[in-house]
């Protein structure tokens, strides 16, 4: 907007009942009865003639309405020159009520009202009739007021209506100001046209009577007081009123009932008959009219919503800044011509009586809005219009955009009193559709809060240009009017089904140069393109310039709407849990003694997710299933993954060697980079689908939420579907030369029904890799085939280590106890022998008695068996040597002595190494090794004994080790030393190949 034109939102003040309110008008629907008989904090501020008069705009046909009766009741002898009876016959929010308060307040307040604009309007149309001034005060009137719509039938209030039961005594006691002298002396006169004209004329002063809202008091209301003698003498008494009326001079009446074509209210037989038999008694008697026009709308908006007009120079510069797009020949013949912008051809004028709102606007709510059954005319428009200037202002106040003048696309839907005033004006009647279309604007156009909005994202998204200071919110205005000529329903009055391209490029306008015709086009292609705006519009396609294109603003389709615009709010940490939470869910463990799932951390890389993740179990066979968030291989972008399983599986180099042991035993579940895309956009299908299902349009439409059952339903099938495909890579340690390096290996799963996700398929996978053994594969013969000379002489305890932690060695399908049996059957088929620390043999009668977590009881080979009688290898038949037989040497064996054994003691079992000479001693030869373990914490700082005796320790293991002494060294050492020290054990470690932990303290 040029700075040098005051805005509107400045150059107009609300007035003071609508700031309190924050935009709500609580008594936009004026009541007659609240004016006459409220009192205190419930009297409204329009029960004031100046303030009625200041804020109501004298429309023609007010004008006229007022002049008949002020004529009528202080016109003197020229009384005849008005009618007597008057019927108002508008529909809902036509000004009816606020019609009656005006002749209440003309009777009541004479002087008060003929003093404002209004009434001194009034006063000039009446002298001109006549042809003389009015009686001074209307010649103090007295005014009955029947407020129907506020009354029982057969039950009066007591403060208004004293002794009296039936419509004709309530007038009577309201005729005499309560006197019950003159009440009792007409009261049996009920349907006496004689005595009802004495009555009024007992008053001695003109009268007024007003009946409003009669339909609610003969129709339902006398149904349900249920007496017939009651409905019979109140019908009586309003026939003779209507008669008497017009005989008794300076009395007006004023009726209020709405015409029976466009009044739906639900009545019984008999209160159809009483509404026909009033209806041809006013026609007899009245005349019927009305207060509010088309036309009128501008000037009671601006009456009623601001303090003042605004200036004339104001009014001037706003015109002439729009003088220039609504001249150019470009918008002139593709936006302005086409939608027949009739407003354009006396632009000032038209604009000065709409200000602050666009003519297109006030042209849609006279044009379209008016005519829709169930809109409240007046009522809804002030409703509508006060909110959004109010929340327009507020903007302007923040110092955020607002248009020059409010056009159709400028109702800030974000705004609750906006959007609600709009739905429940009576242009949506349904509630479904209400309720349907209050979803469509917070999805489809913009949020309560503006952050988001399918229209409101592509402002906020849209890249820096020309015009985008001047119109920053060009798609929600294209939206907004879209909505506008939506709601409406399927056909627009004179337009057809929903708005026109021109419409919506007029919408978005600016009065400035910068924003083109090409700049509309733009927003509007991207706000219909369903893939990227709008998802819900119904998309005429045009055919000419002559037919352009319609959209229109289903919600037939509530359902795939919702998912269509559900799909754009979903966040990738949404769609990446969702992921994470089925694939946890569809994974199996098979043959895998433990399932883990190693969810992502973005704080932290993959390879330090990894490393901290706890993974390192012993003796445990792992299938672990990595977050596909932040694990993939191949398609370029596997780099990380496999630095992160490097160093997992012991394999990383320096300071990203971790002290790992079980790498072996532990296999990796990863997604292919490709397919996870896939998965992913599959999961924000589920997951729009799974919010749709929850949202209240769908809960409460049972249609519907079958619709959103079923295809929740066929997205979690497809979604599993491709996680599973998705799954298809298998990482593990390696080492299929048993002298060779280990390394890290795949498993790649090239069919679409094989996953990663089960454990029994990946097992099966790494059998034909010779990673694993399959169930029954591991046999006696299987064991003696995997083991190398030095596995002999190893604990049985290291043996078994060795399996989850030697990648040489298959994992075995039932751990420990194929182990077991394995062992059993060699050793009960002679092929292996178990023997303790001493080397003798140890017999086991079952596999459950191998004590796989034994460190005395190690594997041998199997040892020969020798005959108990000459110590020979076991033979059939007699010994070579009898007890009579000399040896070599030429000594006997004789009982007892060296060499003999004692008849009947079997002979125990050696260990393997040569027999002693017939001159060594009798006693076995001593074991050659022995295992050690101890443990120790011990400080050192103030210990010297403590620190020379550990050295001494040490020296004791360098000279074991340097001399070859010590075959089998197993062990933790943790200690605290001098940093430069550190370093050279760190680097003894690593030219070992041994990873150790350093860290600062």
């Amino acid at each position: 907007m040029t700075t040098s034109v005051t805005p509107w939102w400045k150059a107009l003040k609300l007035r003071q009942e609508i700031r309190s309110a924050s935009g709500q008008i609580d008594d936009v629907q004026m009541s007659l009865f609240r004016a006459v008989h409220a009192t205190g904090a419930e009297r409204p501020p329009y029960a004031d003639a100046d303030y009625y008069g200041d804020i109501t705009h004298p429309t023609e046909r007010l004008i006229d309405l007022l002049t008949e009766i002020a004529v009528r009741i202080g016109g003197g002898d020229d009384y005849l020159k008005a009618r007597a009876v008057t019927r108002l016959d508008q529909g809902m929010g036509g000004g009816k009520s606020h019609a009656c308060i005006g002749a209440y307040h003309l009777a009541a307040n004479p002087r008060a009202l003929l003093g404002t604009e209004l009434g001194q309007k009034v006063t000039e149309r009446a002298r001109a009739r006549i042809g003389h001034p009015l009686a001074d005060s209307l010649g103090r009137p007295h005014v009955v007021v029947l407020p129907c719509d506020n009354m029982t039938p057969g039950a009066g209030v007591q403060e208004l209506d004293g002794p009296a039961v039936n419509l004709y005594e309530r007038f009577l006691w309201r005729l005499f100001s309560k006197d019950y002298t003159l009440f009792e002396r007409y009261r049996r006169y009920w349907s006496d046209k004689h005595k009802i004209a004495e009555a009024i004329s007992a008053v001695n002063r003109p009268v007024l009577i007003i009946v409003d809202e009669v339909l609610d008091y003969i129709g339902n209301g006398l149904d349900g007081a249920n007496q017939t003698d009651l409905a019979a003498q109140d019908m009586a008494f309003l026939r003779a009123l209507l008669d008497v009326v017009n005989d008794v001079p300076h009395v007006a009446m004023l009726v209020v009932m709405i015409a029976s074509d466009i009044d739906k209210t639900a009545l019984s037989p008999a209160a159809q008959a009483r509404r026909d038999d009033l209806n041809s008694n006013l026609d007899r008697n009245g005349l019927p009219t009305t207060v509010t026009g088309v036309g009128d709308f501008a000037d009671i908006l601006r009456r009623r919503l601001f303090d003042a007009e605004p200036a004339s120079e104001v009014l001037a510069a706003t015109a002439a800044l729009y003088e220039e797009v609504l001249t150019d020949k470009t918008w002139s013949k593709q936006v302005w011509d086409p939608i027949g912008a009739a407003w354009r051809r006396n632009w000032r004028a038209e604009m000065t009586s709409c200000y602050p709102f666009h003519p297109m606007l006030i042209s849609l709510a006279q044009s379209e809005w008016s005519k829709i059954t169930g809109f409240q005319r007046v009522r809804s428009t002030i409703r509508i219009f006060a909110a959004t200037v109010y929340a327009l202002q507020q903007r302007g106040k923040a110092g955020e955009w607002v248009p020059a003048l409010i056009g159709p696309g400028d109702l800030p839907l974000s705004d609750s009193t906006v959007r609600e005033a709009l739905l429940g004006s009576g242009l949506v009647e349904d509630d479904r559709t209400i309720a349907n279309y209050r979803s469509l604007a917070e999805i489809e156009v913009i949020n309560h809060d503006g952050s988001s909005g399918a229209a409101r994202r592509q402002d906020l998204e849209r890249q820096s240009s020309a015009w985008g200071t001047n119109n920053p919110r060009a798609a929600e205005r294209a939206a907004t009017f879209i909505f506008l000529a939506s709601v409406v329903g399927t056909l627009r009055p004179g337009r057809g089904r929903g708005a026109s391209a021109p419409e919506v490029k007029a919408a978005t306008s600016v009065p400035e140069a910068t924003y083109t015709v090409t700049d509309a086009d733009g927003v509007v292609d991207e706000l219909v393109n369903p893939n990227q705006g709008m998802s819900a519009l119904d998309i005429t396609p045009g055919q000419g310039n002559n037919k352009p294109a319609r959209y229109f603003l289903s919600t037939r389709l509530t359902h795939r709407m919702l998912v269509k615009n559900i799909r754009r709010t979903i966040t990738e940490a949404e769609r990446d849990q969702v992921i994470a939470d089925i694939a946890k869910r569809l994974a199996s463990s098979g043959p895998f003694r433990d399932l883990q799932f190693v969810p992502a951390d973005s704080q932290h890389s993959p390879a330090d997710v990894l490393a901290t993740a706890g993974l390192d179990t012993a003796y445990t066979t792992r299938l672990i299933v990595l977050d596909p968030a932040q694990y993939s291989l191949r398609n370029g972008m596997e780099k990380p993954t496999l630095e992160a399983l490097t160093v997992a599986m012991g394999l990383g180099q320096g300071a990203q060697q971790l002290p790992v042991q079980w790498a072996s035993s532990a296999v990796y579940a990863v997604v292919n980079t490709q397919q996870r895309s896939l998965a992913r956009n599959l999961a924000v299908e589920y997951l729009a689908r799974q919010k749709a299902l929850h949202a209240p349009e769908i809960q409460n439409d049972a249609e519907l939420k079958t619709i959103g059952a079923k295809e929740l339903a066929e997205a979690t099938t497809q979604l599993e579907r491709a996680l599973k495909r998705a799954y298809q890579h298998v990482a593990y340690l390696a080492q299929p030369d048993p002298d060779g390096e280990r390394h890290l290996d795949q498993l790649t799963f090239d069919k679409d029904n094989i996953t990663a996700l089960d454990g029994m398929l990946v097992w099966k996978g790494l059998a034909a890799r010779d990673k694993v053994f399959d169930t029954g594969q591991f046999s006696a013969k299987a064991l003696l085939h995997n083991l190398r000379d030095h596995d002999y002489g190893k604990t049985l305890s290291d043996i078994r280590a060795a399996f989850y932690s030697a990648p040489r060695l298959p994992l075995l399908y039932s751990g420990d106890r194929d182990l077991q049996q394995a062992i059993y059957d060699a050793v009960s088929q002679g092929l292996l022998s178990i023997v303790d620390g001493a080397g003798t043999e140890v017999e086991v009668t079952a596999p459950g008695q191998v004590n796989l977590a034994s460190t005395g009881l190690r594997l041998a080979r199997p040892q020969p068996k020798t005959c108990a009688d000459c110590d020979q290898p076991v033979h059939e038949g007699r010994c070579s040597l009898s007890a009579d037989d000399t040896v070599a040497n030429g000594s006997a064996h004789e009982p007892g002595s060296p060499g003999g054994e004692t008849p009947g003691v079997p002979r125990q079992r050696e260990a393997d190494g040569p027999s002693p000479s017939p001159d060594q001693s009798p006693k076995r030869e001593q074991v050659r090794d022995r295992q050690v373990a101890f443990s120790f914490t011990k400080n050192l700082l103030a210990n010297g004994d403590s620190a020379d005796g550990l050295a001494a320790l040490f020296r004791a293991f360098y000279m074991a080790l340097d001399e070859r002494q010590i075959s089998y060294l197993q062990g933790t050492l943790q200690l605290v030393i001098q940093a430069d020290e550190a370093e050279q054990i760190q680097q003894r470690l690593e030219e070992l190949g041994i990873s150790g932990t350093f860290k600062e303290i």
